[in-house]
């Protein structure tokens, strides 16, 4: 039995060393006995091997066993490796896929927040318009400061002058009165005193401190009341005899209305009628609004039914509308500018020659009216001074299509000594005081003859700044702008 395990263990040692080569047989031999026989290739091997041939080839074996059970090992810890890189991009996928959302949510998140800095940026835009706005408020307001301060001054300066002056004439009269003068003397002594052509302002400001009648300081003149002798004309020219008392129809609503200009066209062009007024609040370093309304009706309610917006800055209280347009003095220039109301256009710039401009030569009450238009019977002018002429209103007739100066006169009456000044039927009428409750109509220039004319017609000045006079030659009355307020006055024109 033994002999036949080692028999069978060489076999299975050949068998396994020398794979199919080896041919194991099984068979029953005459007695029934299983008998097993294998043969092998090699001639020279005739019987089993020796068990030191065997042990040879079991260590063989193991060696080749453990060599295969080293690759083996090696073979699953590179199966190992590529599991973990599999799992790693597997891995990796889906951090990607992570990755991705976040994105998703990162841009909508930046989208939200581009929304949000849009908003701001508008906000942003808004508040720094209305602090322009305010900016721009400031300026005006700090411009009118500084004016009201300079008049207050200018004011304080000629109250002393005048005290001391009236301390001259009170002295000079009790030395008179002892020396016994006769009437028409001591008359013709404070006429000289109070009436002095060459500083009409100066006079001005005495006459409403002193509070003098305006018939102490000119002689008695029949047209300072609508005489019975006179027939006054409701139509066609003639000259002006009666200021009647103001009509308010509104007040402006902020401090941009201290001072301004309000018109109506006297030869209106469709679609604009006789009513249709126009408004301008002057108070501020860039004045570009144009208020229209339909009828007075909506004017004195305060419902615009249009505002213009000017392409260019326009220049204190100087503006007209007439024929259709807006005639006004560009800021900080001796340009005068028509503009097409109907169209929004401005279709004709020219230059004044030589024109003060920008506080050279105003009216006394100031407001940069160097350069005033004005529109009558027969047609447009404009009001003005220069260097060459030392201070004396100038007054040029305008072809209103070009703005080319058709006729210039030059007037003995300075500029700045007078607080306004109209045109009525070709004729230049001035304002002595712009303050003063009791002002008058005190000087009349016709340029039919070049002759100038003293006058005393009562003007009422009922709320204390008249910064704009103009006449309106369709509806005969004088439109001004007093102290915020929109007022117009009657007028009576003696037949030619």
């Amino acid at each position: 039995m033994e002999a036949l395990l080692t028999c069978l263990l060489s076999v299975w040692v050949v068998w396994e060393a020398l794979g199919s080569t080896v041919h194991l047989h099984k068979a029953n031999n005459q007695d029934g006995r299983c008998i097993y026989s294998f043969s092998v290739p090699s001639a020279n091997e005739a019987s089993c091997p020796s068990l030191d041939e065997t042990v040879t080839a079991i260590q063989a074996l193991q060696r080749e066993s453990n060599a295969q059970r080293v690759e083996l090992e090696s073979a699953r810890a590179r199966l190992s490796l590529l599991e973990n890189r599999v799992d790693q991009l597997h891995g990796s996928q889906v951090a990607r896929g992570s990755s991705l959302s976040v994105m998703g949510l990162l841009r909508r998140e930046v989208d939200s927040l581009k929304r949000e800095q849009a908003q701001r940026d508008t906000q942003v835009s808004k508040l720094e318009s209305t602090i322009s706005n305010l900016l721009q408020d400031k300026s005006g307001l700090e411009e009118a400061k500084r004016q009201l301060e300079d008049e207050k001054n200018e004011l304080v300066r000629r109250l002393e002058n005048s005290i001391q002056e009236v301390a001259q004439l009170r002295t000079r009269q009790c030395a008179e009165t002892r020396e016994g003068p006769s009437r028409d003397s001591l008359q013709g002594s404070q006429e000289v005193s109070k009436w002095d052509i060459e500083s009409l302002d100066y006079q001005e400001v005495k006459s409403e401190l002193t509070e003098v009648p305006a018939s102490h300081l000119f002689p008695e003149n029949p047209s300072s009341s609508l005489p019975s002798s006179i027939e006054a004309a409701d139509t066609g020219c003639g000259m002006l005899v009666w200021v009647g008392e103001p009509g308010t129809l509104r007040k402006a609503e902020t401090i941009a209305g201290k001072y301004g200009v309000w018109m109506r066209d006297p030869e209106p062009v469709t679609p604009y009628t006789h009513e249709t007024t126009w408004r301008v609040d002057t108070v501020g370093t860039d004045v570009r609004q144009v208020f229209e309304y339909e009828n007075e009706d909506q004017f004195i309610k305060g419902y615009p039914s249009k505002v213009h917006v000017l392409p260019r800055s326009m220049e204190s209280t100087g503006a007209v509308v007439y024929r259709g347009s807006l005639y006004f003095q560009r800021r900080k220039s001796r340009i005068l500018a028509k503009y097409d109301l109907k169209t929004e256009v401005v279709v004709v710039q020219k230059e004044l020659r030589n024109a003060g401009y920008h506080g050279q030569f105003p009216y006394s009450w100031g407001g940069y009216t160097d350069i005033d238009l004005a529109v009558d019977e027969k047609g447009l002018w404009v009001i003005y001074s220069t260097l060459e002429a030392k201070g004396a209103m100038l007054l040029s007739k305008l072809e209103p299509e070009t703005l080319e100066i058709e006729q210039t006169w030059q007037t003995n009456i300075r500029k700045q000594s007078v607080a306004n000044s109209f045109m009525i039927c070709g004729s230049l009428y001035t304002i002595n005081s712009y303050s003063s409750p009791e002002a008058s109509v005190n000087f009349v220039y016709h340029t039919s003859t070049g002759t100038s004319v003293p006058l005393n017609i009562r003007f009422q000045n009922r709320y204390r700044y008249s910064s704009m006079v103009d006449y309106n030659p369709a509806e005969k009355k004088l439109f001004a702008w007093d102290n915020f307020n929109m007022v117009a006055y009657d007028v009576k024109l003696s037949s030619i």
